[in-house]
């Protein structure tokens, strides 16, 4: 028979609770610094879960307006657990994480999709829109996500952390500093910034730590919002239960973190919070390939993604080319416009347009580079699966049914 001596529960690492603001709990930080120490130590092989808040530390709630996401503080976003260390691992080695399982916490069924501000984080069409705050909560129901900001839409996550890494070392810090550096002063008036350099101001490290310390991780500290040569915000919706990840490592214990969990998303996350947000529960195992930085010529990871993908086959596959048909027509260099062109179909069908860049941004849309040989003329595509909607959204002779689907929340001052 079964007994209790004989099943050895996986362990969790770091405890996290959804509902408490990130700054108020232990084992999370926001930046990247090699100074971070680990907050726990596993051997290669051992299986381990990790608890992760959501990605702004519970400032988005179950509501129907957006001024949370209007008001956001994204000085203190993108709040990791971790650092675990991997014994035995070296610079030079390549860190192998098996993700195991990733899934939302029981007690937080739900999660979230953002619009940002125009001058509060912005997103793929920022400035096309002049984006004001909208957002939509997103139920679930096992692996099916639905929201009553969006009608008539249900479909199967491919939960994955949106951001993983391993710790940079001290020069590889200095040189992400420098060449962003260099990239903001360039474009010093941008808006949404370019980039987004080191900052005092919203720093948190959940640790005990000397004071001189704490202030250099604060004063040095990388900002967790690009990815970089360590992984860091990949948002890649195929690293889901089943993926393997292969980092290059810097630190001695490689030190991984990990946070930002996505319930679903689209490829390219467009609208900046454009993935469905959750808080969840991350389930790990690691192994060592020592002198893997140099086997493999690895100067940014390699990941193999999950064999678990849900079974949207029939796709209406929209067209990009670099011209702004939605603007002033405009020839670009290898910029594409195969959302915007999804964005207008849906309107046809009676989505408003924030409804439609935020589904754009959360369900499992595929998005692939058809040509990049002819430039300045990308070639880009966007499949949007038939399988989501309840209602059907092919071309017809007739034209398309306009149906009555609200809108999505926005700002308590009507704003958008």
């Amino acid at each position: 028979m079964a007994t209790v001596a004989n099943s050895v529960a996986h362990p969790t690492l770091i405890s996290a609770d959804p509902f408490v603001p990130a700054r108020e709990q232990k084992n999370l930080h926001n930046r990247w610094h090699p100074d971070i120490p680990a907050v726990a130590t596993v051997k290669p092989g051992q299986v381990f879960n990790v608890e992760c808040v959501d990605w702004t530390g519970a400032q988005i709630g179950n509501n129907d307006t957006s001024d949370d996401i209007r008001d956001v503080d994204l000085t203190s976003i993108h709040n990791l657990s971790g650092p675990i260390a991997v014994e035995g691992a070296e610079p030079g080695d390549c860190l192998v994480v098996d993700i195991l399982d990733v899934r939302p916490f029981d007690k937080m069924p739900w999660g979230y999709t953002g619009i940002f501000e125009l001058e509060n984080g912005g997103g793929l069409f920022a400035r096309e829109f002049q984006s004001r705050a909208a957002k939509a909560i997103w139920d679930f129901k096992g692996v099916y996500a639905t929201s009553r900001h969006i009608p008539g839409v249900r479909f199967a996550g491919v939960s994955h952390p949106g951001l993983i890494g391993t710790a940079p070392s001290a020069e590889l810090l200095e040189t992400w500093n420098k060449r962003e550096g260099a990239l903001i002063e360039a474009h010093a008036n941008a808006v949404p910034p370019v980039a987004y350099g080191p900052l005092v101001p919203g720093a948190y490290v959940g640790q005990d730590l000397p004071d001189d310390v704490r202030a250099k991780i604060y004063r040095e500290g990388a900002r967790t919002i690009p990815g970089r040569e360590h992984g860091g915000n990949c948002d890649i919706k195929n690293l889901s239960r089943g993926s393997r990840c292969y980092f290059p490592v810097f630190v001695k214990g490689a030190n991984l973190s990990v946070g930002d969990l996505h319930f679903s998303q689209g490829d390219g996350e467009l609208s900046f919070c454009g993935a469905i947000e959750m808080a969840g529960i991350v389930t790990f195992s690691t192994s060592i390939i020592k002198g893997g930085v140099e086997k493999f010529a690895m100067k940014q990871p390699i990941f193999l993604p999950s064999p678990v993908d849900p079974q949207y086959s029939a796709k209406l596959i929209f067209q990009g080319i670099s011209v702004d048909y939605h603007g002033d027509g405009t020839q670009y260099n290898m910029d594409a416009s195969a959302a915007l062109n999804a964005i207008a179909y849906l309107m046809k069908i009676g989505y408003t347009r924030e409804q439609a860049y935020l589904l754009l941004s959360a369900a499992p849309v595929e998005s692939h580079i058809g040509a990049i040989v002819d430039s300045p003329n990308a070639c880009v595509t966007l499949g949007l699966p038939l399988g989501i909607f309840e209602h059907d959204i092919l071309p017809k002779d007739e034209g398309l049914k306009k149906l009555e689907f609200g809108q999505c929340a926005v700002r308590s001052d009507g704003v958008l």
